[in-house]
């Protein structure tokens, strides 16, 4: 099964793959392409971003443009939406799923969904939906995809809102951590420290870290989402382009490439000159 719309008019492009294609791989790995990979079948494995994980049965993947993925061909037992930002772009459509920051985020870690027995038969109905719209050839076929992918988006937004520590966050705790989390996607490169994003968001360092120690299900500290963030384009930049590691450190922000080379270590634990000797 191999799905895919496109409008040229906008360069738009949606694709509802099951991998039994040879050719699927490079919209995983390139372009402008976001990913939502359902293990509907069976567990399979995933490479993001340089590792590799296992995506359990009857659990969904949300990956950004930024994420490197690698299935191998005629993998069986998933399925995958993927689409790029002229089809439908989150952040212009935020109001309308709140999934930007949230279900995308472009973190080293892209959230993952697990549908219950019940979830299960509701998303495998909307999968049948998504069939029976792309066998359907005619003047609004775009929009009822649309239409389809969104209801798909609040769904999924509201099923990783049921696994936040407390059930009864406040909307507007919730708007915070979501806005943190693009301002590091749009700032890494040139803000490394939480004072940086607590004044972009009229907070004090100390209350925004209050704020996620409280309700981010991921353990993870401001400062460890930046240093992430960091981590993981340093480790993009240095498997996938042929810039030197001292161009990719004044590119992530240090006028001092012996600052970003302690930093990669004490972080991935070898050095900069090591990872990429292990990793071509």
């Amino acid at each position: 099964m191999n799905y895919k719309y496109t409008r040229f008019s906008d360069q738009s492009n949606f694709i509802l793959t099951d991998f039994n294609c040879a050719s699927f791989d490079q919209r995983l790995g390139t372009g402008d392409y976001y990913k939502i990979i359902w293990a509907k079948e069976q567990d399979i494995m995933i490479g993001i971003d340089g590792y590799h994980i296992i995506l359990k049965k009857d659990h969904i993947l949300f990956c950004t443009p930024l994420n490197m993925l690698r299935l191998e061909p005629y993998t069986k037992g998933a399925i995958s939406y993927i689409f790029n930002r002229e089809f439908y772009c989150i952040r212009d459509h935020d109001q309308e799923v709140s999934c930007n920051g949230f279900l995308f985020m472009g973190s080293s870690t892209p959230p993952i969904v697990k549908l219950t027995t019940k979830e299960r038969k509701s998303f495998a109905l909307l999968f049948d939906f998504f069939e029976e719209e792309f066998e359907t050839k005619d003047h609004i076929q775009g929009e009822m995809l649309r239409v389809l992918l969104k209801r798909l988006l609040i769904k999924s937004v509201r099923l990783l809102k049921k696994v936040m520590p407390e059930p009864e966050i406040k909307q507007s705790n919730m708007d915070v951590i979501r806005k943190f989390n693009l301002l590091v996607e749009e700032y890494f490169r040139e803000k490394h420290k939480v004072s940086d994003y607590a004044a972009l968001l009229n907070k004090s360092p100390k209350s925004l870290s209050n704020l996620f120690l409280k309700y981010n299900n991921n353990n993870k500290s401001p400062l460890k989402v930046i240093n992430e963030r960091i981590i993981l384009e340093a480790k993009r930049l240095l498997r996938f382009s042929d810039k030197t590691s001292k161009q990719i450190a004044f590119e992530l922000g240090y006028t001092e490439s012996t600052h970003f080379y302690k930093f990669f270590k004490k972080h991935m634990g070898v050095s900069v000159k090591t990872y990429k000797s292990q990793n071509f």
